[in-house]
C-alpha cells in the first residue's frame, strides 16, 4: 500500500441557493481554485476522478458526475460516481485515496456537489428521507429530524445531557463560521437564542439543525513522488476507516463496546450499547483509522476535528464514538470548553477552551450541508489547517489551529449506516 498525499483543494461558498450556477460550474470553480494553488501542477497529471453527489432527484440527472468529468476536460480518463447518503463526500475522499494507495493511479481528483435549492424544503426533506428504509421507516413519517430527536431524547435520559449543552455546540460552530467566508450561516448566537428558535422536533430547534445548501468542493490526491514534485507542503493521509450499521435502528443489537486503546472494559460495564444513543459504525470507523495512523489516545494526539454535525446532538454523540471522551460524557465535554477555539470570544463561560477544537470551520451547522460536497469541504479545511494557510485562504488567521499536526475528518450517513473517518497529517 503506497503513501497518499493531498496536494490541493478548493471549495465554493456554500449558500442557500446559487441560482446562476449549475453543478458543473460550481465544481469547475472549486477545481480551478485548487489548480491555482499548485502552480507546478498540471491537470494533465490527473489520472482519473471520483465524483460524489447524494441524490439524482435534486439535479434530475442520473449521470451528473459524467457531465462534470466532461466539463472539466478530463475525458476520456477514468471516472466513477460514489454515493452513500450524508457520508457521500467522505466515501469519495476515501475512494480517491484507494486509487492512489493501490497503485492504480498517481493522481486522482475527488469532486463533490449538491444543488438542493431547486426544490422546496419539504420536498428536499422527502428526498433526504429516501435514504432511510422506505419499506419500514418512511411510511410512518420517518424524516431525519425525528430520528435524531428520538436519539438525543434517549441520550438525555440515560446520561443527563441537557438542552443547554446542545445549544453550546450551535453557539460554537456558528461563531467559528464568522471568520469563514465560505460558510452559509455564520452568526453570533446565545444559548437562549438557540433554545428560543422555532422547535422542529423536540428538543431540537432550528438552530440545532443544519440547512440545505448549494455548493461544491474538490480535493487533489497524489502519490508521494508526484506530491514532492509539485507541492511545497503536501499533507499525508495517515489513516482511513469506515463503518456501517443496520438501516433500521430497531435491528441494532446490544453488545460490548468496541474499545479504543485508551479505554477499558470496566468503563462501560452497565452501558447498553449501541442503543439509539450511539453510532456503532462511527466507533468502527474511528478505531480502524486510529489503528492505521498509530493513534492510541485521540484527545492527546489530534490537533483538531472536523466532524459531521448535521445536528448539535450528533456532534455530542460523535465525541463519544471517536473516543474524545467516554460514552455518556459528550455533554460535559462540550461544557468543559475542550472543543472550542482558544482565542475566540463566544460569549460563554468556558473554562478550558482549546484543548481539541472541533469544527473550527463552523461545521455543517454553520457552513451548510450540500451533501456530496460536505465531506470534501472538511478535507479542504483540514488541509489548510495542516499547511498553516488558513489566513491565506480565509483572509484571516482567527481559525488557524496553532502548530496543527494531525486532523480528523468524519462523514456520516443516515442514522449511522455509513460513516467514514480519515486522518490527515502535516509533513
Amino acid at each position: 500500500m503506497r503513501p497518499v498525499y493531498m496536494i490541493s483543494g478548493g471549495i465554493t461558498k456554500f449558500a442557500k441557493a446559487h441560482i446562476n450556477k449549475d453543478f458543473r460550474l460550481m465544481v469547475k470553480e472549486a477545481y480551478d481554485y485548487a489548480l491555482r494553488d499548485v502552480p507546478r501542477f498540471s491537470k494533465d497529471m490527473i489520472d482519473g476522478a471520483v465524483g460524489s453527489y447524494f441524490s439524482d432527484h435534486f439535479t434530475r440527472q442520473l449521470k451528473a458526475a459524467s457531465m462534470v468529468q466532461d466539463y472539466l476536460g478530463l475525458c476520456p480518463k477514468p471516472s466513477k460516481r460514489v454515493e452513500g447518503g450524508g457520508a457521500t463526500g467522505g466515501l469519495c475522499f476515501q475512494s480517491a485515496w484507494e486509487a492512489i494507495a493501490s497503485g492504480r493511479m498517481n493522481c486522482c481528483l475527488a469532486f463533490g456537489f449538491e444543488t438542493m435549492s431547486r426544490v422546496n424544503t419539504w420536498k428536499g426533506n422527502e428526498f433526504i428521507a429516501l435514504a432511510s428504509d422506505t419499506n419500514f421507516d418512511f411510511p410512518v413519517g420517518g424524516f431525519y429530524s425525528g430520528y435524531y430527536a428520538m436519539m438525543v431524547q434517549r441520550h438525555m435520559y440515560e446520561f443527563g445531557t441537557t438542552v443547554e449543552q446542545l445549544a453550546m455546540v450551535s453557539v460554537k460552530n456558528h461563531v467559528n463560521a464568522l471568520c469563514n467566508p465560505y460558510a452559509q450561516k455564520a452568526k453570533r448566537l446565545s444559548v437562549k437564542q438557540v433554545r428560543e428558535s422555532p422547535m422542529v422536533a423536540t428538543p431540537l430547534t432550528m438552530e440545532d439543525i443544519c440547512t440545505m445548501s448549494d455548493g461544491a468542493a474538490t480535493c487533489i490526491l497524489a502519490s508521494e513522488e508526484l506530491a514532492a514534485k509539485v507541492c511545497d507542503r503536501p499533507v499525508r493521509i495517515a489513516g482511513v476507516g469506515s463503518g456501517s450499521d443496520t438501516m433500521r435502528m430497531a435491528d441494532r443489537p446490544h453488545d460490548k463496546v468496541m474499545l479504543l486503546p485508551h479505554e477499558q472494559e470496566s468503563d462501560y460495564l452497565h452501558l447498553r450499547y449501541p442503543g439509539v444513543h450511539s453510532f456503532r459504525g462511527g466507533r468502527m470507523a474511528g478505531k480502524l483509522a486510529y489503528e492505521m495512523a498509530g493513534i492510541r489516545n485521540p484527545l492527546e494526539e489530534l490537533s483538531f476535528v472536523e466532524l459531521h454535525d448535521a445536528y448539535t446532538s450528533s456532534e455530542i454523540q460523535t465525541y463519544e464514538d471517536l473516543g474524545l471522551c467516554k460514552y455518556g460524557e459528550g455533554g460535559r465535554f462540550v461544557e468543559s470548553g475542550a472543543p472550542f477555539m482558544a482565542d475566540v470570544n463566544y460569549g460563554l463561560d468556558i473554562p478550558k477552551a482549546g484543548r481539541l477544537p472541533v469544527n473550527p470551520s463552523g461545521g455543517l451547522l454553520a457552513c451548510g450541508h450540500p451533501v456530496g460536497a460536505t465531506g470534501l469541504m472538511q478535507a479542504v479545511f483540514a488541509f489548510w489547517q495542516l499547511q498553516g494557510t488558513t489566513s491565506k485562504h480565509l483572509g484571516d488567521d482567527t481559525l488557524q489551529v496553532q502548530q496543527a499536526k494531525r486532523g480528523l475528518i468524519h462523514s456520516h450517513a443516515g442514522t449511522g449506516t455509513y460513516i467514514t473517518v480519515s486522518i490527515l497529517e502535516a509533513t
